[in-house]
């Protein structure tokens, strides 16, 4: 009689409980590396859109300047940092630069590619209206 349960017993046995702790502990190994590609694929989403704003306020500004003075000029740093200049909002965070070292700034940069000292999100050659990351993320270049 030690063996058998009463019919009013209800519960888990420690069997079926371990089978479930190892089953949930599989679907969290299967499912944290997913969640954690979705994190770097959704900043790199973020940091095209911005690239892509920026360098579309950058060429509007170069064909307006064309339209209205007869010489097309593009933007310096202080105009493109300069809210309603070229962007009608704030510039956009580079997601990939640390808070404290103002992701939301712009340096000037000679060579696409090349991280202009550790502060500023954005890099901008004046001369040739060329812009990009200020960071040394793996395949920003390609963009």
């Amino acid at each position: 009689m030690f063996g058998f349960r009463k019919q009013n017993e209800r519960g888990f046995t420690l069997i079926e409980l371990v089978i479930i702790i190892v089953v949930l502990g599989i679907l969290a190994a299967v499912a944290i590396p997913k969640y954690q590609d979705l994190s770097s694929e959704a900043k790199e989403a973020s940091a095209r859109a911005a690239l892509g704003s920026l360098r579309s306020g950058i060429a509007i500004f170069y064909a307006n300047e064309a339209i209205t003075t007869g010489t097309a000029n593009w933007p310096s740093v202080a105009q493109l940092e300069t809210t309603g200049t070229v962007m009608a909002n704030a510039l956009p965070a580079n997601p990939y630069q640390d808070a404290a070292n103002a992701p939301d700034s712009v340096v000037t940069g000679v060579t696409q590619g090349t991280t202009v000292g550790s502060r500023g999100g954005w890099a901008y050659n004046p001369s040739t209206g060329e812009i990009w990351l200020n960071t040394s993320t793996a395949g920003e270049n390609n963009w």
